[in-house]
């Protein structure tokens, strides 16, 4: 007599037991990790600010740093689309050197004033030191996948201290209108061990404050929803700039040293004869300044061409801080505007333009009732679900596939790369 329960019982406890230590062991990994570059990171934005002269050597730095990539990185110059596509298609496993590189890149970057982030580099060093596990553990290519989706949400829960969000990133980054619910499991207790880890280590995040938020409302979810498709808007802008411009600059200087010494060296000068001293490194003092009062009208866009003409240069680091300081100083514009508490709308412009350049609506409105508590959670669904849709069928990630595409179907599953080139 066949009992399907206890077979089900039985696999489901298996699988339990599998993945509950493989998941700590990234999550302890990665949190170790992203607390070291965290470290690093304000040891370098405070000397940076100690020393401003330091921005004169930023095309120097650039250069070193690409001709190391260049000897000794190639096969991890993709970054997070190198993990991308490793997830859809597994081939050889990520070299461990990905990680203190793109660490190393990283520190280099801040500290001689590049405008980048951080997300790329925690996500990369969480799933370059979770794939070394498969060598270890003799993984079949599909539990490898999980694997490498477990070191990604691990990688972003410890570096911004938003654990579900953080799990579901790994899920939803991966292929627009598709998730991969067999590795929610591990994506979560490697994301909270991560997150924990982090913080064990005396590492801390920046905490915003959205100040009073009002009910929802009929006009309160119209300018939600008008602002939502602006922020989506602006997260497709930077995302094509950074592809176009990046495949402009390859075409006109080959040779990647060189690219760096020459895009540092005209982002420094353009920085210093317009003392655009607070669109140089991370930006937080300005997202922070953004959830409390007025800034300027253009900071959002100086800090989109910043981060935009960094990145393409071939300085390492990430997207995403620099998206939060484009969102949430295009929101601090937006409120007064559409009539709305500058706080709040902060908030929903921090995640929301992250949400439409990533493709990740549902991570982005976690993120968001994680780092501003529960009474946000309609207005930052909105806002994210409206920018994810209005931010079109591109995004910062060139890997990511689009499955089951937003709101029209498409018959195959092509990269969101591939898809940007035919238009």
């Amino acid at each position: 007599m066949k009992y399907p329960f206890l077979t089900e019982l039985r696999g489901l406890l298996a699988y339990v037991a599998c993945w509950t230590p493989l998941a700590l062991v990234v999550g302890a990994l990665s949190g170790s990790a992203s607390a070291l570059f965290l470290f690093a990171l304000d040891w370098a934005t405070g000397t940076r600010l100690t020393h401003p002269w330091l921005l004169a050597l930023l095309p120097l730095a650039g250069f070193v740093v690409a001709w190391v990539y260049l000897k000794f990185g190639t096969q991890v110059e993709a970054g997070n689309n190198l993990l991308i596509d490793e997830i859809h298609d597994p081939k050889k496993m990520v070299p461990l050197r990905m990680a203190p590189l793109v660490l190393i890149g990283t520190v280099i970057s801040h500290l001689f004033g590049a405008s980048v982030g951080r997300e790329g580099t925690a996500v990369q060093m969480g799933g370059a030191l979770a794939d070394q596990l498969t060598r270890i553990f003799k993984l079949t290519p599909e539990n490898r996948r999980i694997l490498l989706m477990s070191g990604l949400s691990a990688g972003f829960a410890s570096i911004f201290g938003v654990p579900l969000a953080g799990s579901l990133f790994g899920l939803e980054v991966l292929a627009i209108g598709r998730l991969r619910y067999d590795a929610l499991f591990p994506c979560l207790i490697a994301a909270v061990a991560a997150d924990q880890v982090c913080l064990l280590w005396g590492a801390h995040h920046t905490h915003y404050v959205v100040g009073a938020i009002p009910a929802v409302s009929a006009w309160g979810m119209t300018a939600t929803l008008l602002a939502g498709a602006l922020f989506g808007i602006t997260g497709m802008v930077f995302a094509q700039g950074t592809h176009r411009l990046t495949a402009l600059l390859k075409r006109l200087l080959p040779y990647s040293p060189l690219r760096a010494l020459v895009g540092g060296a005209v982002f420094a000068l353009v920085a210093w004869l317009c003392h655009a001293e607070r669109y140089l490194g991370l930006g937080v003092p300005v997202i922070v300044e953004a959830f409390q009062h007025p800034v300027l009208p253009w900071d959002f866009a100086a800090k989109l061409v910043a981060t935009v003409a960094s990145l393409a240069s071939g300085f390492k680091g990430g997207e995403v801080t620099p998206l939060f300081f484009i969102g949430a100083t295009l929101g601090n514009v937006l409120a007064p505007l559409l009539h709305m508490p500058i706080g709040l709308f902060a908030g929903l412009g921090l995640v929301a333009v992250f949400a439409g350049a990533a493709n990740t609506p549902i991570a982005s409105a976690v993120m968001a009732v994680e780092l501003f508590g529960g009474e946000i959670g309609v207005y930052a669904a909105a806002a994210c679900v409206m920018s994810w849709l209005f931010s079109g069928h591109t995004g910062i990630y060139k890997s990511q596939r689009v499955g089951g595409g937003k709101w029209r179907r498409f018959t195959e599953d092509v990269r969101v790369g591939d898809l940007t080139e035919r238009k």
